[in-house]
């Protein structure tokens, strides 16, 4: 019985943490907690099966961190056969009778993706391929990928996983208390991008003791049609004695896991303070539970890396304008490679209220393949839509949906027999929801029974390659009415249909009805609200036509799906009620050459930063731009991020537009020979035994675009190193970044040094694994709880020494 089998019918027991006992061995801050497979493989072994004799029926290998840019290729075999090797034996040597089976651990590389990052994402695939392969080689039952903070590199591991194995793949995510990653991505967003790319469980792990979880199990279980995995910290962390402990207790803990497998969880453990005494009692006091059915969802949803949007509860709108049909000035775009034109428009059309883009870059004088690709990478670094890639080019699918952060709509699949072979095993290796046209081998039916009869035989072969009918949106197609006036009639007929005995979504190209024929906005917005009162779930439109978002604002106050007329009362009070299509479209492209640097910084882009910054420089002072031009626009976006409204990835752009418009600067200043004005030195690291640099580098770019002169020394630094930097230089600030709860004494280790002989350096800390008690208790002078916390202070500390 393989450990899928296993869970259809029983509650699924994990290990618990595994760094804090080794630590508790003696494992020093900077060892590598991979390592001890070799050197002490005798503790490691032991943990497993102390573990297997607490009633785990998985355990994952000591693995976390081992990957090949941690390791050589060498020293990895090494590592990972030592790993499965001691947890065999563990599993061989436990007398107890549960089912039990062996995972090869997966853990987050400690690098940010490009377009945010420098991780490139196939660089990614290829890092944690090695690790799968290593893995399989010497046999595993599944692999377990946890503690990830960002989707796109959760969606690295899991197709390097699905790429390189045919095991099982359970997927938890760290969460923070907004109940978000790290980078944005709710919830729903990651079941929607897991599910689709077939993860076998799902959940969450780290960051968060088991009330603080609760609330975003309770949200994984309502919304995912897999097993729910839960795996929280044993609270918080904080130092005795120079060791990390929790102050969540194995009663306590086991008490809140029970009522969780209550309420659906069916896969649990312990992560960051867990011992095998907690498993014990979780396993006590659950074992009589009956396990909770996992039930089909239903829910048709696409995702970008924040957010899922789903259908069915409201219409959807899919902004229509990226799409070269009939634009001369984006076929001139296409042509000149105008990367910014297009961002532009995406952008412009989110202002406009639509959910989705649609991307379509299909024009005979370019390379779609290429373009495409580059079109969804660089759109998604300015947009937190969901997009709508659309291409009949199969190779252009491919590549644009591989490297999509999160769960594409795809437009499209047909009725066309080699249609169907070609995109289906596309969706279902990167999940997707696929538009499906009703047209097939023998063109487009005129009847509605006759397009009905091409989506039913397309969902049936979906489903022959594991595809649901959650995953097929059906466009029955809107045809002109200048050439036949009945055609929409009939794909009107075909909504009722489909919608009614189907059981699908609907999606429709309004603005083909109104082809060849005068004033089409009229016609298009009258089919508009008839399609909407027909069932019609979502519609790829014109998001600057006043007449259909009139219909729509409308339709959704009518029909109860805008509580107390807010949407449409502030689109009443925004919009232009009596502007014609044609005058917004004009209106709007005008636009496209009046942006300041203060919106090209808070849109974060880059492509306009230095352009618009180079134009300031003819007639402004340096420090006049940074003051009243890029310092307001980086702190509107903090305000944003503070409160929520707009999340990691857009603080990064905004932060690198704004370090192209400084670039600019700075070279203008060395031009003239003017006095470049810093503020304060900072001493930046991650501190000993720890290798994860994402928050630093976060840290660095935030505090260099406000003016300080950082020194950032990198990761696994030793305190003696920071302390010489901080003294050659008089840095009022250190600011330290730890993730690991294994690397915190090493953090403490350095704020003592810094205070016997840097008594003037004030210390700040941050990381995943740090709050506010844990800060004071390690004697740091300000815990931040992100980037943005760390500006303030250092501003603070840079007044006080003026």
């Amino acid at each position: 019985m393989n450990v899928i089998e296993y869970l259809k019918d029983n509650i699924v027991y994990l290990d618990g943490g595994m760094g804090t006992l080794l630590q508790a061995e003696g494992l020093q801050p900077g060892e590598y907690p991979e390592m001890w497979n070799i050197t002490h493989p005798d503790v490691v072994k032991k943990i497993h099966l102390d573990y297997f004799n607490a009633g785990s029926n998985i355990v994952n290998t000591n693995t976390f961190g081992a990957n090949i840019l941690k390791f050589t290729r060498d020293e990895l075999e090494d590592i990972i056969s030592a790993a499965i090797s001691n947890a065999k034996t563990a599993l061989e040597k436990s007398p107890c009778a549960q089912k039990k089976f062996i995972s090869l651990d997966i853990g987050p590389l400690g690098k940010l993706l490009k377009p945010f990052g420098d991780l490139d994402f196939e660089d990614a695939v290829s890092v944690f391929a090695e690790t799968v392969k290593t893995g399989v080689k010497y046999g595993v039952d599944l692999i377990t990928i946890e503690t990830m903070n960002d989707s796109y590199e959760t969606k690295a591991a899991l197709l390097a996983a699905r790429e390189n194995s045919d095991l099982p793949v359970f997927v938890t995510n760290a969460y923070g208390e907004d109940g978000k990653l790290t980078t944005g991505a709710s919830p729903e967003a990651m079941v929607a991008l897991l599910e689709g790319m077939g993860a076998d469980a799902i959940g969450l792990n780290c960051s968060l003791g088991p009330k603080q979880m609760k609330g975003i199990a309770e949200k994984l279980i309502s919304f995912a049609s897999v097993p729910v995995i839960l795996k929280p910290n044993a609270g918080l962390p904080r130092i005795v004695e120079g060791k990390t402990v929790f102050d969540v207790l194995p009663e306590e803990f086991s008490d809140d896991i029970a009522e969780m497998v209550k309420g659906g969880v069916r896969v649990v453990g312990g992560c960051c303070g867990t011992t095998p005494e907690y498993i014990k009692k979780v396993v006590e006091k659950t074992r009589d539970i009956s396990p909770a059915p996992v039930t089909e969802k239903n829910i048709t949803c696409v995702s970008s890396y924040t957010n899922a949007v789903i259908f069915g509860d409201s219409p959807i709108l899919i902004g229509e304008r990226i799409n070269p049909t009939g634009k001369k000035r984006f076929k001139q775009a296409l042509a000149e490679n105008d990367i910014g034109y297009i961002l532009e428009e995406g952008q412009k059309q989110e202002e406009r209220g639509v959910h989705i883009l649609d991307v379509n870059v299909g024009s005979p004088d370019i390379d779609e393949v290429s373009m495409l690709k580059n079109v969804v990478y660089e759109l998604q670094a300015v947009t937190s839509l969901p997009l709508q890639i659309d291409t009949s080019d199969y190779a252009a699918m491919e590549n644009a949906m591989r490297i999509y952060n999160g769960k594409p709509m795809v437009n499209s699949v047909s009725g066309k027999e080699e249609c169907m072979h070609k995109i289906f095993p596309l969706i279902k290796k990167y999940g997707g929801l696929v538009v499906a046209l009703t047209l097939d081998d023998s063109g487009i039916p005129q009847t509605a029974e006759e397009r009905y009869a091409i989506a039913e035989k397309i969902v049936k072969v979906a489903s022959e390659y594991g595809i649901q009918k959650k995953d097929i949106i059906i466009d029955p197609l809107a045809m002109t009415i200048s050439t036949d006036p009945m055609s929409a009639l009939a794909t009107l007929k075909s909504i009722k249909l489909i919608t009614e005995k189907l059981g699908c979504n609907t999606s429709l190209g309004v603005s083909n009805v109104s082809f060849g024929l005068p004033m089409r906005d009229s016609i298009n917005s009258t089919f508009f609200a008839t399609a909407l009162e027909t069932g019609l779930s979502a519609a790829i439109m014109n998001p600057y036509s006043a007449d259909m978002l009139k219909v729509y604002y409308s339709f959704k106050a009518l029909h109860g799906l805008d509580r107390n007329c807010s949407e449409y009362l502030a689109f009443a009070e925004t919009c232009d009620l009596t502007a014609s299509v044609s005058s917004v479209v004009k209106k709007t492209s005008a636009q496209h050459s009046d942006v300041t640097l203060y919106g090209a910084i808070t849109k974060g882009r880059r492509d306009l930063s230095s352009e618009l910054t180079k134009k300031l420089l003819l007639d402004n002072k340096p420090l006049d731009i940074v003051n009243s031009h890029i310092i307001p626009a980086l702190d509107s976006v903090g305000v944003g991020f503070e409160n929520k409204k707009i999340y990691l990835p857009q603080l990064l752009m905004s932060a690198e537009a704004a370090q192209f418009a400084f670039e600019e600067i700075k070279k203008y200043m060395r031009e003239n020979k003017s006095d470049e004005q810093k503020k304060c030195t900072i001493v930046l690291a991650t501190v000993k035994g720890d290798i994860h640099d994402i928050g630093k580098n976060i840290v660095k770019l935030l505090l260099e675009n406000y003016g300080f002169d950082v020194h950032d020394l990198g990761k696994d630094v030793p305190p003696e190193n920071i302390l010489a930097e901080v003294v050659k230089h008089h840095a009022p600030i250190a600011a330290l970044s730890a993730l690991m709860t294994t690397t915190v004494p090493a953090m403490e280790d350095t704020i003592n040094i810094l205070k016997e002989n840097a008594p003037w350096c004030k210390t700040v800390v941050g990381g995943a694994v740090l709050n506010q008690e844990c800060a004071d208790r390690i004697g740091a002078d300000k815990y931040a709880k992100d980037a943005l916390e760390t500006v303030r202070f250092a501003e603070t500390v840079n007044s006080e020494i003026k």
